[in-house]
């Protein structure tokens, strides 16, 4: 069984009393996720967070490493993934899709998230955020 390690993060940033975090749309799939992509030799999994989020949607942040969730699945058959996430505060709002990658991307209100959200486990992922943001 070959194993896959990634590691992204739920951005968010704090809007008229709101909070609304980014959603990307992935164009080979069409789902709607988080940002995050695999980890390079050497590299943290804070690190690889961050990296990832740069690259796909040109968004700088601040991790909050107290906020780590795990998800596990297998996108096919002898292959596990494993994905981390962290929750990130975003410290820019202007994003520009990575173009082999991201069809789309969205800062959408946390309490709205789950109805764009593909997967369960992002859905999850979010409800947990909701609290651990409150407190960063």
């Amino acid at each position: 069984m070959q194993h896959e390690k990634s590691c992204g993060a739920i951005v968010y940033r704090k809007s008229h009393g709101n909070t609304e975090i980014l959603l990307i749309k992935h164009i080979n799939s069409g789902h709607w996720s988080f940002p995050k992509g695999h980890m390079e030799n050497g590299e943290t999994e804070i690190e690889t967070a961050i990296r990832e989020i740069k690259e796909e949607t040109s968004v700088n942040v601040m991790i909050d490493p107290t906020f780590r969730e795990t998800v596990s699945y297998f996108p096919k058959r002898d292959t596990q993934k494993t994905v981390v996430y962290f929750i990130a505060r975003a410290k820019n709002y202007d994003f520009v899709p990575q173009e082999e990658e991201i069809a789309e991307i969205r800062w959408v209100d946390i309490g709205y998230a789950s109805t764009i959200l593909t997967y369960e486990n992002d859905k999850n992922i979010v409800n947990k955020a909701k609290a651990a943001i409150k407190e960063f």
